[in-house]
């Protein structure tokens, strides 16, 4: 079992609701060939999916396997998965049917200004009015179709962010070996266990030429009778029966609302009485969904105990040790899917941003209804027609609301966050986007962030030798034939192991070393080895395979219990007893950090094989030379081994004739069992620096982020990382986990100006780490990857999960995952959550210069006494390019170079900064007074408004807003000298030439001519307003220049702020005080 534990590839998250149809649930009296017709109009409620637990639950590991038709070490082939996959659709949790595209878009027209703007082409046509009448409606109906493609682009966008992610679930199915009559791998499930089939006592002879192979699927493709195996920190891909567990604790909060985690065993529940169950305190309690009802079976079930301790339910997450079970449940019909069916249709809350905007757009709205009603008013005291002033209001009305602001500000940021993913960045929750320009800390892992996470053997060292030896490929050592010490360190690391051989090697048996290991799919990581699995594992049956020794562990005696490494015990042991169990003794080996190692051994083995008494001198020895390998930026790990007495556990599992595997060792006392063993020496594995991680680094000071190193290695390792990361180190930089336990919060909040690496750290560190700088009102961006580092992703405010290493509950736990794992890619993250923040405020320079522009157009004309310079046509066509492609394609903009030059944005700073204001002001003006320049001219010359006159008024705004656009691209920026090209953004490109065809086609195309009352233009009126309207646009690059003089030749700081009070921020004073030194 223990060697199909898959930690060296990506986990799985949570499924979401993508499919229509219902999900699968195996009857456990027998699997039918065919449901196809039913599964659409079949709905498990969530009474009837316990009812099947219970059942299932009952049943032994062999009955269940007998029931659904499937193998208990083979799993199903990939023929029978496949039909079953046909027959009953994916694993995926239903949703309501959505609207038709059709009905969506008619409820465009519920919105009540466009129903106003109805109803003024109805009164239109009672008056005879037919030509304003066509006109509204034509103009209504292109508004309402922006207004539902933007809506429907937004849902799209936000749909496809569940996608981002892909769920996937290991499992054992059959395979037919390559070359091979029968044969079985050495590696397959249990081959190494000598565990006998269950399922019926024998293998057919169909599985005589078949072998079980591990595999990661997608979780969508599990079917009822799939073999799942699962590890510490994964998410339970279906409702499953457990048949093996080792240590096994699950999770089930996110359905019981119980946070102790539950003991999880494989023996069948034993019933009490005829048809009664029997039930201990040890079993899982599912509730009802809240909302189940009488009708649905469900009522009263919320206090009934399921006894499910050997049921692991859709969702739950795997706390401790590791196991395997058979698929009974998916989809829909798992708990998890009643429970997810019954609340669906509940709408998720908005984002701050999002609030913030429609906030923005209700104070908008008022400010521009109190204009529009002085507008009517005063054309009413001016004895205008009634008609005319309506429909010319509501028209206004609609350009000048910005009701499209939140939706712009949605896709926006759903565009951001695809971005990011193809950066190998995958935010889970949007609102986070905007906490991203914020952050002024990152605090990361050393391990597989900072480091490639491929770890190499350097150096070996045991007593006997005067110091660390180099072990690498080319050295004359691995030529010959080692010493019995090193012959001792290297089966321990054998045996003490969970990786295993490449699929590749397994299906050929060849033993070519031309594969990756944990590394695998990263370029720059790449090395030849046979073996997948965690690295240190990896590394030593790379060890293995370089002195040429052969893979001991199927040939030796079964392994009986097996201790996991956790980051507080800091250690990892298995026991080995001997054939039928006939010794009262068993062998234990283990290896982890040295002064753990040392703890259990009372004898060390000298270079000729000898075990002598260890003494103090003889520790010390030890514990200095790991300080010296440490100090070489070398991860050392200590290696024992020894006869131990066999547990009482283990005797009543060998006279029950039970597996060799138990199923959960006690929890209790397994260290003590682990004593009196001998010290064999050590080993010094290197993991280099990622490339580019320390010009990320440097990149962020210059933005005045601050970078700090938690480890769990050594002091002396982690100051060797950093000095290899950038210069030496001058001012001590590093603060151990023992030193943080004997510190206030007030104190460690004091030390972080002047630290930067933690060293010898837990997870529970890592949370009092976070809440020191958090007190300091720093903005802390934390990763993490482990079980335990949960609660500090979650604390943090952005909470950075590994992809490629990480565990399901550190991925559910983040706000982003890492898809590749490197630091690097956090710095791409920062760059986007600035950029987009950019974006905003640029499309609303836009969008509110040209609404101030429009409403200050009218007021003034109609104080004045004149005709309204732009009809209703013309103001809401308007309003299509205010709201439309070009506003857009602002929010796409590519990320500014110089962007993290600029320190982070102030949480609480306002989306509309005082520079912004100004600016908006400023261009509003000048495109006011250049329209009403044309419109005066025009309609002087002859006394009366003609269609030439508002033809001319007409083209010369949306020329102005053209140019406006162009020059919101970038608010320091200059076009001029380069900063921002021309050709960079294609949307912006298109939109633009588009708005201008447009524009064309309303002016000279007979028929628009007549709905927009407008006429033909000459190519030197055309050449005078492009003239005329590219002013906004050279004041502006006037403003732009200025301030770059004023800056010394450098463009600044932009209106979101330049500083943080208190103790935020402070690139410069950071880096003096220590990281810029030590990275």
């Amino acid at each position: 079992m223990d060697r199909f534990i898959r930690k060296d590839e990506d986990d799985a998250l949570p499924l979401y609701s993508r499919s229509q149809e219902g999900g699968m649930l195996a009857s456990p009296r027998d699997l039918e060939p065919s449901r196809s017709s039913s599964r659409a109009s079949h709905r498990t409620t969530s009474a009837q999916s316990r009812s099947v637990a219970d059942e299932y639950s009952f049943l032994t590991p062999t009955e269940v396997a007998a029931r659904l038709k499937t193998s208990l070490t083979h799993g199903l082939t990939p023929g029978e998965a496949l039909s079953r996959l046909r027959d009953h659709g994916p694993n995926e949790i239903p949703h309501d049917e959505p609207e038709p595209v059709w009905l969506r878009f008619l409820k465009q027209f519920q919105e009540p200004l466009i129903v106003l703007l109805l109803v003024s082409a109805g009164a239109s046509i009672v008056v005879g009015n037919m030509d304003d009448a066509v006109s509204i409606t034509v103009a209504v109906t292109i508004v309402v179709s922006v207004g539902f493609i933007q809506e429907y682009r937004s849902e799209k966008s936000i749909e496809a962010l569940n996608h981002l992610v892909p769920n996937h679930a290991h499992l054992v199915r059959k395979q037919a070996p390559k070359g091979s009559s029968g044969s079985r791998s050495p590696n397959w499930p249990g081959a190494g266990d000598k565990t006998p089939d269950l399922t019926d006592g024998s293998i057919t002879p169909e599985e005589e030429v078949l072998e079980a192979t591990s595999s990661k699927v997608m979780a969508a493709q599990l079917v009822p009778g799939d073999l799942v195996v699962f590890t510490t920190g994964d998410r339970i891909p279906a409702d499953i029966r457990v048949t093996k567990a080792t240590d096994l604790t699950i999770d089930a909060s996110n359905l019981t609302g119980e946070n102790e985690p539950v003991r999880v065993t494989a023996g069948a529940r034993r019933r009490s009485g005829p048809g009664l169950p029997s039930y201990n305190s040890t079993t899982l309690q599912l509730p009802s969904p809240s909302s189940a009802t009488p009708a649905n079976g469900a009522a009263g079930d919320a206090k009934r105990d399921d006894g499910a301790q050997n049921i692991a339910y859709m969702g739950t997450l795997v706390k401790s040790g590791h196991g395997q079970g058979i698929v009974f449940a998916t989809g829909g019909n798992t708990h998890f899917g009643t429970i997810a069916t019954s609340v669906s249709g509940t709408e998720s809350p908005r984002s701050p941003l999002q609030v913030s905007m429609d906030g923005l757009g209700t104070q908008l709205s008022k400010m521009s209804f109190v204009i529009i009603g002085l507008i009517s008013l005063i054309g009413w005291f001016q004895g205008k027609k009634l008609l005319e002033i309506f429909t010319i209001s509501i028209s206004l009305a609609v350009a000048a609301i910005p009701e499209g602001l939140p939706i712009i500000v949605t896709v926006t940021l759903a565009l951001g966050v695809h971005r990011m993913a193809r950066h190998n960045a995958i935010v889970r929750k949007m609102p986070k986007v905007e906490t991203l320009g914020s952050v002024n800390v990152v605090c990361t892992d050393k391990t597989g962030t900072l480091t490639m996470n491929h770890m190499t053997t350097a150096k070996m060292w045991f007593f006997g030798v005067d110091d660390a030896f180099d072990v690498d490929s080319d050295d004359e050592a691995t030529e010959t034939k080692p010493d019995p010490a090193t012959l001792r360190i290297l089966r321990i690391g054998n045996i003490a192991n969970n990786a295993r051989l490449a699929r590749k090697y397994t299906e050929n048996g060849a033993a070519a070393r031309a594969v990756l290991s944990s590394t695998q799919g990263r370029d720059h990581a790449s090395t030849y080895t046979r073996w997948v699995g965690q690295p240190t594992d990896v590394a030593m049956l790379d060890l293995l395979d370089r002195f040429k020794e052969h893979d001991i562990r199927d040939s030796i005696g079964p392994r009986v219990s097996e201790t996991p490494f956790s980051s507080e015990r800091k250690w990892m042991g298995v026991t080995i007893g001997t054939e039928g169990g006939k010794s009262d003794k068993e062998f234990a080996y283990i290896k982890g950090a040295i002064d753990k190692v040392l703890e259990a051994c009372d004898s060390y083995v000298t270079k000729d094989g000898r075990e002598i008494v260890m003494d103090s001198t003889r520790r010390q020895e030890a514990l200095d030379a790991a300080e010296r390998m440490a100090a070489q930026g070398l991860r050392v790990l200590a290696f024992a081994s020894g006869p131990v007495t066999r547990s009482a556990r283990s005797r009543s599992a060998v006279a029950s004739g039970g597996s060799n595997r138990p199923e959960s060792p006690a929890p209790h006392g397994v260290e003590e069992h682990y004593r009196g063993l001998t010290f064999a020496g050590l080993v010094g594995m290197s993991d280099p620096p990622r490339p580019g991680v320390a010009r990320s680094i440097r990149k962020l000071l210059r933005g005045r982020v601050k970078v700090i190193m938690i480890t769990g290695d050594a002091e002396t390792t982690a100051a060797a990382i950093g000095k290899q990361l950038a210069n030496q180190i001058t001012v001590k930089p590093v603060l151990r986990g023992d030193e943080i336990d004997n510190m206030s919060e007030e104190d460690l909040a004091r030390a972080m100006d002047h630290t930067t690496i933690f060293a010898r750290t837990n997870p529970d560190h890592k949370m009092k780490i976070i809440r020191a700088l958090q007190s300091r009102g720093d903005i802390v961006a934390m990763t993490g990857d482990g079980v335990n580092d949960a609660p500090a992703l979650k604390k943090a405010d952005i909470g950075i999960a590994m992809g490629m290493h990480g565990t399901d509950v550190a991925k559910e736990a983040a706000d982003m995952i890492l898809t590749d794992d490197d630091f690097s890619t956090i710095l791409h993250a920062i760059e986007e959550g600035k950029g987009i923040f950019n974006n905003i405020q640029n499309f609303l320079t836009f969008q509110l210069s040209t609404s101030a522009a429009g409403l200050s157009l009218v007021l003034i004309c109609t104080a004045l006494g004149f005709k309204s310079p732009l009809n209703a046509m013309q103001i809401l066509w308007i309003n299509i390019i205010m709201d439309g492609p070009p506003a857009q394609s602002l929010g796409v903009e590519a990320v500014d170079k110089d962007v993290m030059n600029r320190p982070p944005r102030r949480r609480n700073d306002a989306v509309l900064t005082r520079p912004l204001v100004v600016r908006v002001f400023t261009q509003a003006a000048i495109i006011m007074a250049g329209t009403m320049l044309v419109y005066t001219r025009e309609m002087l010359e002859d006394g009366q408004v003609t269609r030439r006159d508002t033809t001319m008024t007409f083209t010369c705004f949306v020329l102005f807003d053209m140019f406006n656009a162009l020059t919101c691209r970038s608010e320091s920026k200059s076009v001029l000298r380069g900063e921002v090209g021309l050709f960079a953004n294609v949307l912006f490109n298109w939109a633009v030439s588009l708005s201008l065809m447009g524009q064309l086609l309303v002016v000279y195309l007979p028929w628009l001519q007549e709905v927009f009352q407008t006429e033909a233009l000459g190519w030197r009126d055309l050449l005078g307003l492009v003239v005329l309207c590219s002013s906004v646009f050279w004041v502006d690059e006037g403003r732009k220049w200025w301030r770059y003089g004023r800056n010394g030749g450098g463009w600044g700081v932009t209106g979101s702020g330049t500083g943080r009070g208190g103790r935020r921020g402070g690139g410069g004073a950071l880096a003096a005080a220590g990281y810029s030194q030590a990275v």
